[in-house]
């Protein structure tokens, strides 16, 4: 029957009109797909419809278009919503870090308070059950340390210029994203002392550092930085560079310095930092050190009888942590800034033996002004006499340096013979007065322009002079 059916429909003409409407309909539906896909992404445009009464109906609608209208012209405009920066993994774990000390504290002091709970009888089937495994829990923790060990091998990096094997969890990118947040807290922390362009101080510290910048671009990632100077009117002795090129000049350092050759030495260390990604590096460490103390952390807490003997261990762990660790790391990635800060210098032109000047002047300075002097293995900073001595070894080697990058012939006269004259000057003249006036004179001696020095360290004029002078000589 359904034969005969189907049989008369084709013979009759039945079928061709029903597979037509059928296609019809499928288009109209691919249609009204498409306009709603294309009313969804569209952004103040409309497509205009105009409708039409006509015998045309069928046409149109074999092209597409609904009954009773033709689509008229349209364009598109595709809106995207703005992206979203995620935070930077540093800041991140910055946050979690205090949440993780405080979850191993309570989960070592739960542990405590469940084993003090357990009848003694438990307590000795758990101790029988740990000891009859003991292999197997030591072949576990085996395993877990060795895959730990390969999970850092997988983020070993070589340090730009000395090639200095490193770890690092949290690469430069991370933390230039980071730097770009610390900036801006820095530049709405130091909004009223921040000095003008045109100031002399400013001119000379921006001069000195593109001058460091274009001097030494054959560097890896020397010039995909953009080196941006700001400097802030305080009495502080202190600068800093972050990852992402932002230079900070307090004028108490440009007080300290004696010439422009010293502050090219400064600002030269301060560019390696950035440079090599000591920020990145000691974080990398730092967060090691954190999750292995989380461990110490539970297990301090769930040994110790009573929460004033876990307190005790946990500031202990800390102390030992910072003294063992952190703060032999930061003197170590000083020292390395000494040394790529003082091949800056060389390669800029700058006369790198006042570079063990400097330092003389730092520990002459903080002796004088009576500033209470601490052990180097309590401090992050390495010493003013060891750093003296590791730049003294450094010399020959940057005046070798600064030679081969065709440089002007230095002075005969060596600034540390004519520093060491100027403080021997200044012990005789300190003799003669007695007590807190003879402590005076002497300061206002070390202020004063010691005799052969090029600048006076409180004129800044004179130091734009100078820069101007080496940036001239050096380009030509």
């Amino acid at each position: 029957m359904s034969v005969l059916c189907l049989s008369l429909c084709r013979r009759r003409g039945f079928w061709s009109p029903l597979t037509r409407s059928l296609q019809i309909h499928s288009q109209s539906s691919r249609y009204l797909e498409k306009s709603t896909f294309q009313n969804r992404f569209r952004k103040n445009s409309f497509c205009t419809q105009t409708p039409i009464r006509d015998r045309k109906v069928l046409s149109a609608i074999s092209h597409g278009v609904p009954p009773g209208y033709v689509q008229g012209p349209c364009r598109l405009h595709f809106h995207t919503s703005s992206h979203n920066r995620a935070l930077p993994a540093p800041l991140i774990w910055m946050v979690l870090k205090p949440l993780q000390k405080i979850a191993a504290i309570i989960l070592g002091r739960s542990i405590r308070k469940w084993w003090v709970a357990l009848p003694d009888n438990r307590r000795q089937l758990l101790r029988e059950w740990a000891w009859h495994r003991r292999w197997q829990l030591a072949a576990v923790t085996g395993a877990t340390m060795v895959i730990i060990v390969l999970l850092l091998l997988t983020h070993l990096d070589d340090t730009p210029v000395t090639g200095r094997t490193r770890l690092l969890v949290f690469s430069k990118e991370n933390y230039t994203e980071l730097a770009e947040v610390t900036s801006e807290a820095y530049m709405q922390e130091f909004e009223q002392l921040l000095i003008p362009e045109k100031d002399p101080r400013h001119q000379v510290v921006e001069r000195v550092v593109q001058h460091l910048a274009q001097r030494n671009k054959d560097i890896p990632g020397m010039s995909d930085v953009t080196w941006t100077v700001h400097v802030v009117q305080s009495p502080e002795i202190n600068a800093f560079v972050l990852p992402n090129g932002k230079v900070f000049m307090f004028t108490g350092m440009l007080e300290a310095v004696a010439d422009v050759h010293q502050l090219t030495i400064v600002l030269g260390h301060e560019m390696a930092h950035a440079l090599l990604g000591h920020s990145a590096e000691q974080a990398s460490l730092s967060h090691i050190l954190d999750l292995l103390s989380i461990l110490f952390l539970t297990a301090i807490w769930a040994v110790c009888p009573r929460d004033s003997l876990a307190l005790l261990g946990q500031w202990a762990q800390g102390k030992l942590t910072e003294l063992i660790f952190n703060r032999p790391y930061s003197r170590k990635l000083e020292a390395e800034a000494d040394q790529v800060g003082l091949q800056l210098a060389a390669k800029a032109c700058a006369d790198v033996r006042s570079g063990p000047v400097f330092w003389q002047q730092m520990e002459i300075r903080d002796q004088l002004r009576g500033e209470p002097t601490f052990p180097e293995w309590l401090s992050t900073h390495p010493s003013h006499r060891n750093r003296v001595s590791q730049l003294e070894r450094l010399i020959p080697q940057a005046l070798e340096l600064r030679e081969s990058c065709v440089c002007p012939a230095l002075p005969a006269t060596d600034p540390r013979a004519i520093f060491s004259k100027s403080v021997r000057a200044l012990l005789e003249t300190s003799k003669a007065p007695k007590g807190e006036v003879g402590q005076k004179v002497a300061i206002m001696s070390l202020h004063q322009k010691p005799a052969g020095l090029s600048v006076a360290p409180n004129n800044p004029n004179m130091l734009e002079v100078e820069a101007s002078k080496m940036v001239n000589v050096t380009v030509e």
